[in-house]
């Protein structure tokens, strides 16, 4: 997600601009600190009052500088226009976060209203066109067969993005989204799909308990190659979009 979240930046902004972040649904705050450190203003978005707490107590260890740079606000990410003006930010991040939410048209197009003219809308997001992958490659030929046909499917412990964003409740299903309904959804709200990528296509099926491997880094240069690749990326558990608004 940082690599790929990192190519759209340094393609579509002067090398050392300093962006206005909106990050919604932040989590713990691991994208929100990655960009403050590299220097732009960021506004962290979370409803969980633990996640803003560990984001408080990760930010009192970075130097003044940083801190001044990170704004928190507890919300569920719905009501960004009762917070910010419209075209208040360049750069929107919604990972992890359309997937609790059986109806995200509104929350996108106002997540879109918040982007300045060529701003980009960042957006991770359960592979509706991939649900029957992980079971199927499991050999679980039952839940395989029933996912060709779903719309939401039973979460794992990374069923949620891997950068810190809200976790899944126990027990609920996560909603999936369709590359080709973004896609004109995108349309619809003037950030139109810019570019876009597979997460985790080959490491979904790993045991859920895994740790790091130690080849980790041959991993994510796998990764990252797949994410940008057909056919590999469409078969990804997640998809990250990028939207520019016009």
């Amino acid at each position: 997600m940082a690599r790929q979240l990192d190519e759209q930046i340094a393609g579509r902004f002067p090398v050392g601009q300093r962006l206005r972040v909106l990050d919604v649904g932040m989590g713990g705050g691991t994208q929100a600190l990655r960009l403050a450190r590299a220097g732009h203003q960021v506004t962290g978005v979370e409803q969980d009052a633990t996640l803003i707490a560990a984001a408080r107590e990760e930010l009192t260890g970075e130097p003044e500088g940083i801190r001044e740079r990170v704004r928190l606000v507890q919300s569920d990410g719905r009501d960004t226009g009762v917070h910010f003006l419209p075209g208040s930010f360049d750069v929107v991040l919604c990972h992890g976060v359309l997937m609790h939410i059986e109806e995200p048209d509104p929350m996108l197009a106002g997540l879109a209203r918040m982007l300045a003219p060529g701003g980009l809308l960042s957006l991770l997001v359960c592979n509706g066109d991939a649900l029957a992958m992980r079971p199927g490659l499991s050999g679980d030929w039952s839940a395989a067969l029933s996912a060709f046909d779903a719309t939401a499917q039973l979460p794992h412990p990374r069923a949620t993005s891997d950068d810190g964003g809200s976790p899944v409740r126990p027990g609920a299903d996560v909603r999936a989204d369709r590359l080709s309904d973004l896609t004109a959804t995108l349309a619809g709200i003037g950030a139109p799909l810019h570019a876009w990528y597979g997460v985790r296509v080959f490491t979904d099926t790993a045991a859920d308990e895994a740790g790091i491997p130690a080849d980790v880094t041959a991993l994510l240069a796998v990764e990252e190659r797949a994410g940008k690749a057909d056919p590999y990326r469409s078969v990804a558990a997640l998809l990250h979009l990028c939207g520019v608004r016009g």
